[in-house]
């Protein structure tokens, strides 16, 4: 799911990155799924990401829906 997504951060936050690696996830469902990953981008640097899975029968791929750069591995991965 989050490889999915990585087109569109790169896009946004201007970034080309060799290494996209989940680290850890949290979800919350709402009309789909929103999907919190933290994600390792370097070997210090850490993104929080908030993608967006619509219900299957919408037949839609997953949106990144914002993000949060930064971020280290001791960040706790929160909702935003």
């Amino acid at each position: 799911l989050f490889s999915q997504v990585k087109p569109q951060f790169e896009s946004q936050a201007n970034m080309n990155c060799v290494l996209f690696t989940a680290i850890v996830f949290k979800t919350q469902v709402v009309a789909g799924t929103m999907y919190f990953i933290k994600v390792q981008v370097s070997d210090a640097e850490y993104v929080h990401l908030k993608v967006f899975q619509s219900l299957p029968h919408e037949n839609q791929g997953p949106s990144l829906v914002s993000f949060q750069t930064g971020k280290t591995r001791d960040d706790p991965l929160t909702y935003f």
